[in-house]
């Protein structure tokens, strides 16, 4: 499988996606946890089917010294063990705020309630942001068919 576009050798796609990829690195720089993120990123990208993101993020979580165990179980983060109760409320927001269609009204008072027990304003921000950012990542590379397996550790940096 190969992708339907090179986005970094189309001059005017690859500023746009300059741009964008100095978001991520915003949120990377956040106060919000280096394993939130990731479990954070993996699930969404779970939820949207992204291949590539899936790749990439169970690596980076990986590299991160995250364990096995907190990697294969983020899809059944619900019935799982392994997880504080601010990575559930960061999981649950991720969750809603992915699915906010399915919802019809949006993300619920309480599951915003359960998150900012858990997270500061600055981290709230930076939770929001990652959900945002991580759902363009993988629509763009959804359509775009981005070919996953290859991504190596820290390979955006």
């Amino acid at each position: 499988m190969s992708a339907r576009l090179d986005v970094f050798a189309i001059p005017s796609a690859g500023k746009v996606m300059k741009q964008f990829m100095s978001l991520g690195h915003l949120v990377v720089q956040s106060p919000l946890p280096a394993a939130t993120r990731e479990l954070v990123s993996l699930r969404v990208s779970q939820i949207n089917g992204c291949a590539v993101c899936i790749d990439m993020h169970t690596k980076e979580a990986a590299a991160a010294g995250e364990t096995s165990v907190r990697i294969n179980l983020v899809a059944a983060w619900r019935e799982a063990t392994v997880y504080t109760e601010a990575e559930r409320a960061a999981l649950e927001l991720a969750e809603q705020a992915t699915r906010i269609a399915d919802g019809a009204g949006g993300v619920p008072d309480e599951v915003w309630e359960r998150a900012a027990k858990h997270y500061d304003e600055e981290q709230l921000v930076a939770l929001v942001t990652l959900i945002a950012f991580m759902n363009t990542a993988n629509r763009l590379n959804v359509v775009l068919q981005q070919p996953a397996g290859d991504y190596q550790p820290g390979q955006f940096k």
